[in-house]
């Protein structure tokens, strides 16, 4: 054979080569070798049962001093008048005594112990009359009421007609004890004390101490008011009304969807099944009535009616330092959900990572099911051996068996006891002896990065919580809501055939501050 026929030859046979390793690369991609028969047989699981969990709720009330203040004066009386009984009936004849007082504006101040309420008393004593003909003969019957040595100048003035006034000053100061009473009831507990300063008037002389003439009738004037606000703020049903109104909102199914994301809309429902309250605190310019509910929460497939009776008592229950929020919320996440969370964190990665293995597994797809207790991961993979000289690799699918974990302190789903099914065995081994030799390479590997994060989810239950919580603040506008969500923690989890419930605790604030008050 010529140099022409040798070179000729050469050609032909590196064609064939370029052709024969081509068509390999061609089928390796276009006709992947597979191991024989489908994915392993899936064990039932039981649909999710109803989740009940105990949600709480404790509100610190605020009523502001100023609104308590506005509501009194709108009830109290500013003028009080009355009349007196003749002191000195055989002095003066055809006497008519009267007094009238005006109260100044009130005062609302918060003590440890109890709210005080005071106003500043002007008064007017009126006397009129005309004086005896014994008034002469008198002096040694009217006690230290005349001086004894005015006797002659009474003598003097008898059938003189008097027309005397004299001003007054004092205060009123009531203080308040408010109680809750297990039957929905403020008792208010009201004293008031009346003090007066040192006043006199003189009848032609005769000194007459107005403080002590005027008051036993000012006592009993005030002490009527006082009796008559603490039976209206008794009987008051205003606070019952308020809880069965909020009772009654919060017994029944909230929307929480579903059907968007292919599952059936579900339902959160709320039933309250306790009502409780704290004794008031006092502060400086604050009352503070702390309320609170417990409910069960749980999870349905249609929306219900739950019956929820009106508590006939309320608990009384020492006083808590402070208002919280902590409510129970489960959240359904469809597979096809966490299937795109885990292709994210798999899909288009080579293990291992720090390329130290004979073999690179690259992960092409990934996907999750059910069975029993444990969850099937399907995964398509192409495995390269290293040190093969072109460099050619083989796809093959490999499932793998793991039992779901919450991590709570990462807020991620982990998988444990990862192990690979009999058919991946087979899997491997068609893939190479290098491919076998990695499996538990692999299988450490998915140990490590097969997690879904749940945070986003957490997230999205916080915002909804938060914007479910606020809605107090819509309510009333003489009430101002502080309310939010400010933790929400994963604390369980479970599953059926369609989704993975994962069961979240959330904690927040909330704080009303009643800035109107009517009486």
């Amino acid at each position: 054979m010529g140099w022409e026929g040798m070179r000729r030859a050469a050609v032909i046979v590196a064609l064939l080569a370029i052709a024969f390793f081509g068509a390999l690369w061609i089928m390796d991609w276009i006709w992947p070798r597979v191991p024989p028969g489908g994915p392993p047989a899936l064990s039932e699981v039981p649909p999710l049962d109803a989740v009940a969990r105990s949600s709480t709720i404790v509100v610190p009330v605020a009523i502001a001093d100023a609104a308590i203040r506005d509501a009194l004066e709108a009830q109290a009386p500013r003028d009080l008048a009355g009349k007196k009984d003749n002191p000195v009936a055989q002095l003066l004849s055809n006497a008519d005594i009267g007094w009238t007082v005006h109260r100044g504006p009130l005062a609302v101040a918060g003590r440890s112990d109890a709210l005080v309420v005071s106003t500043a008393l002007n008064g007017t004593m009126h006397i009129t009359g005309q004086l005896s003909e014994a008034a002469g003969n008198l002096t040694g019957m009217l006690g230290g009421l005349i001086d004894r040595n005015l006797g002659e100048n009474l003598q003097r003035l008898t059938g003189k007609t008097i027309d005397q006034r004299a001003d007054f000053r004092g205060t009123v100061t009531m203080t308040a004890r408010p109680t809750v009473t297990a039957n929905w009831r403020i008792d208010p507990n009201l004293n008031a004390q009346v003090s007066l300063a040192d006043a006199s008037v003189s009848i032609s002389g005769v000194p007459l101490n107005i403080g002590n003439e005027v008051k036993p009738y000012l006592d009993r004037a005030v002490s009527e008011q006082v009796s008559l606000l603490q039976g209206r703020v008794r009987s008051d049903p205003r606070l019952e009304q308020t809880a069965r109104s909020q009772w009654a909102q919060m017994c029944r199914s909230i929307p929480i969807g579903g059907g968007p994301r292919g599952l059936p809309n579900l339902w959160l429902e709320v039933r309250p099944t306790r009502a409780f309250s704290a004794q008031p605190r006092f502060e400086a310019n604050d009352v503070i009535l702390t309320l609170g509910v417990q409910a069960e929460t749980r999870i349905v497939p249609t929306e219900t009616r739950p019956t929820c009776p009106f508590p006939a008592e309320l608990e009384l229950v020492p006083r808590p330092e402070q208002g919280r929020v902590q409510i129970a919320v489960p959240i359904d996440i469809p597979f096809p959900e966490l299937d795109k969370l885990l292709e994210a964190q798999l899909t288009g990665k080579t293990y291992p990572q720090d390329g130290s293995g004979p073999v690179d597994v690259t992960i092409r797809h990934a996907a999750l099911a059910p069975s029993g207790d444990r969850l099937l991961i399907s995964l398509r993979v192409k495995a390269r051996e290293k040190k093969s000289w072109f460099g050619l690799g083989a796809e093959a699918d490999v499932y793998v068996w793991g039992r779901p974990q919450l991590d709570r302190e990462q807020q991620i789903l982990r998988l444990t006891d990862i192990e690979l099914d009999v058919q991946s065995e087979a899997a491997f081994g068609l893939l190479g002896a290098a491919a076998q030799a990695a499996r538990p390479m692999l299988r450490d590997e998915l140990a490590r990065y097969a997690v879904i994060d749940l945070k986003p989810f957490a997230a999205q239950a916080k915002q909804q919580l938060s914007a479910a919580v606020a809605e107090f603040a819509r309510q009333d506008p003489s009430v101002r809501v502080d309310a939010g969500i400010t933790d929400l923690r994963l604390v369980g989890i479970a599953f059926d055939a369609k989704a993975l419930r994962v069961i979240t605790e959330a904690e927040g604030n909330l704080n009303i501050a009643v800035l109107n008050l009517a009486l």
